[in-house]
């Protein structure tokens, strides 16, 4: 029996991203990824099955064999980078808000810090359907990446689940922040009306130590981290 509305209701998180990984089918230039975080490893086969059956133009659809370092099964999805590319994720899209009986899901594209509604204007706008395009949007992307936010720090993983950042290195308990803001120094510290936090010192040096030399300063329960021009705002849990 094929699935049915809410079938995979909370099992499917509210943001995937978009060419983040590379393509097992082709060149990445030519080939759009998807990746979506689901609970579970049956849910996820589930909707590999789903996906594989219900839509003609997808090149190839699979899941991991074991849970990720952040705790989930990623359903990977191909499909030709082509003037069609937006219109076949917003379809795939509608499939998976029915299943997971969604609202709204949100895309996050090459791994940048923000997300964005996953509506066919969004996805136009910020997901290259043209191959000559895709080196262009992909190098603008890496400055709001975030594993590449953090390559000089002295952490080993670090991954985003829906708006969630969680850090972790060796030997030590992971940290989890919440994701708010990132951009130009001047403009991020122009848009904070916290004042900055004395009072805790103590947890900017911890995290100088954990996370290495980022220039932390703390603003009421807000934390700005610096790197290379770039202030990165976070909450932590």
């Amino acid at each position: 029996m094929g699935l049915r509305i809410g079938d995979l209701r909370d099992m499917i998180y509210e943001i995937f991203e978009i060419d983040s990984f590379a393509s097992k089918m082709g060149d990445d230039q030519n080939i759009i990824t998807l990746s979506f975080s689901v609970k579970t490893k049956e849910p996820a086969d589930d909707l590999v099955s789903f996906l594989e059956k219900g839509y003609d133009f997808i090149l190839d659809a699979d899941t991991t064999a074991g849970e990720q370092s952040d705790g989930t099964f990623k359903v990977f999805v191909e499909l030709e980078r082509n003037s069609e590319a937006h219109e076949q994720i917003a379809e795939i899209v509608d499939g998976i808000k029915k299943l997971a009986d969604k609202d709204k899901l949100k895309f996050r594209y090459y791994k940048d810090f923000r997300s964005h509604e996953a509506t066919l204007e969004n996805l136009q706008q910020f997901v290259p359907s043209d191959p000559d395009n895709y080196g262009i949007v992909a190098n603008e992307s890496n400055m709001n990446n975030f594993k590449n936010f953090f390559s000089k720090s002295f952490v080993e993983s670090i991954d985003m689940l829906d708006d969630i950042l969680t850090i972790k290195k060796m030997y030590a308990d992971p940290l989890h922040f919440r994701f708010v803001d990132i951009g130009e120094k001047h403009l991020i510290l122009n848009n904070i009306t916290e004042s900055l936090n004395f009072n805790d010192f103590g947890e900017v040096i911890y995290l100088s130590k954990y996370i290495g030399n980022y220039n932390i300063t703390k603003y009421g329960k807000k934390l700005t981290l610096e790197n290379n021009g770039r202030t990165l705002v976070l909450e932590r849990l």
